[in-house]
């Protein structure tokens, strides 16, 4: 099945930030997501998750395990299980990745309490 934006589940999270679910089976989570200028997700880890950020457009800083990464247009960066991490958009332009989940990130998000 060929998925896209625009025939794909839709969800907000965040500050207006958006996904659209192109794979989610118990193995694997595929989401296209979009952050608007200034927005930032809450520090988590997954137990057992590993994510690959890959940045379709803008330029994204993750904050993983207390190290700062900018990542921009083209560059990828991964995520081990029990790293702490949140993305985040420092720009003036929104910013469009691919989330990358094996496996899937259901029920496997800890909130870290700052």
């Amino acid at each position: 099945m060929i998925h896209s934006k625009t025939h794909s589940a839709h969800y907000t999270w965040g500050n207006g930030c958006d996904s659209w679910v192109l794979n989610d089976s118990r193995n694997l989570s595929v989401k296209q997501e979009k952050m608007p200028a200034g927005t930032a997700e809450k520090m988590h880890f997954h137990e057992m998750a590993e994510q690959v950020f890959y940045i379709l457009k803008g330029e994204a800083v993750f904050d993983i395990n207390d190290e700062k990464f900018s990542v921009k247009a083209g560059e990828s960066i991964s995520v081990q299980p029990k790293s702490k991490h949140c993305i985040s958009n420092e720009s003036q332009d929104d910013v469009e990745f691919l989330v990358i989940s094996s496996p899937s990130t259901h029920n496997d998000r800890i909130e870290i309490e700052k």
